[in-house]
């Protein structure tokens, strides 16, 4: 089966610098693809880029299996897009805004009102269609959104940003949404700043930086790349921080074979991979004790993706320099 969305070596100038610097990408059918990276890492510019509505300085997008730059018509009868920003009229009730996204896409009267209320249904506002949307909460607006950028039943759904603003129950809501989505086969590509979201979605993640992907894999696979398990120790008194940290630093010979451990000073907190769980907590705690360090609290976890995040991204050149983008990145002309 071919993938729902490839990018190949795309590039993307700005004046003088390079949004998008040789991105490649693939999404494969009826997934959920996260795209992640930090403000002006190129996110928005792809997704612009793949949803015809920009065109390319270079490379290639094919999506739904047609050219976004020769077959932008076909592209554009395939796909929906969910932005940043509602795109409702809050005067409207959901129904007649349904209907009026479904007459605007040359659906006819009578189709446009029954896709308007398979919709609510399908979100769970069929109790709301009449009321203005400006009653309506957070989550509520924003899968009318989703529901709306779904009128023509798209092959392939861009959501960018898709909870910026809710509260934990609204994204809950979004979230639910998407994931009966992409249960009936559509294939999703999701752009984000809550790495939470990607990790309760995305079947696989880009990181983007810099205008190219740095790396991509599974939730798993890119929390791997950090090693395994990590310690977190919070101390009671923080002038104790430097003597976990210390103990924590020994390498493969010292408490919990640590190599390495990070300080927040804010948090009162020692962490540190380790390389055996069982083991490690044993020597840690005993080490602790022996040095007279009185812990509030001790947990073993796996990495998380904000770290991968940190990590894969840094801040920079000298950032880069560190994951080596400076020197084996190929330079590209305009």
């Amino acid at each position: 089966m071919a993938d729902a969305i490839i990018v190949d070596g795309v590039r993307k100038k700005y004046r003088d610098k390079w949004a998008l610097d040789g991105l490649d990408l693939k999404v494969a059918r009826g997934t959920v693809h996260g795209l992640l990276g930090p403000n002006g890492a190129g996110k928005t510019t792809a997704v612009r880029t793949m949803t015809t509505l920009l065109r390319a300085d270079g490379g290639r997008v094919e999506v739904a299996g047609y050219d976004v730059q020769r077959q932008a018509g076909e592209v554009r009868r395939r796909i929906g897009l969910l932005g940043q920003h509602a795109a409702v009229d809050e005067e409207l009730g959901g129904w007649q805004n349904l209907e009026m996204f479904g007459r605007l896409h040359h659906l006819g009267a009578r189709r446009a009102r029954v896709r308007a209320g398979e919709l609510l249904e399908r979100f769970g506002l069929a109790g709301t269609g009449r009321k203005a949307v400006r009653q309506y909460s957070g989550g509520m607006r924003r899968r009318l959104d989703l529901a709306a950028s779904l009128i023509t039943d798209p092959e392939v759904l861009f959501l960018d940003e898709p909870t910026t603003g809710l509260d934990p129950r609204g994204r809950a809501e979004v979230w639910d949404a998407v994931r009966s989505l992409v249960g009936g086969g559509t294939t999703v590509l999701l752009t984000t700043q809550y790495l939470e979201e990607a990790d309760q979605l995305a079947d696989r993640i880009s990181v983007v930086d810099r205008g190219w992907v740095v790396a991509e894999g599974t939730s798993d696979e890119l929390k791997a790349r950090l090693g395994g398990d990590r310690i977190d120790v919070v101390v009671r008194d923080s002038s104790q921080l430097g003597v976990v940290a210390g103990l924590l630093s020994h390498g493969p010979g010292g408490p919990g074979g640590a190599d390495g451990a990070v300080v927040d000073a804010d948090r009162r907190l020692v962490s540190a991979p380790v390389a055996d769980r069982m083991a490690a907590l044993t020597e840690v705690v005993r080490a602790l004790q022996d040095a007279g360090v009185e812990a509030e609290d001790i947990v073993m976890r796996r990495p998380t993706l904000d770290e991968v995040f940190l990590h894969l991204t840094g801040s920079g050149q000298k950032g880069a320099a560190e994951r080596g983008h400076v020197s084996d990145r190929p330079e590209v002309k305009a």
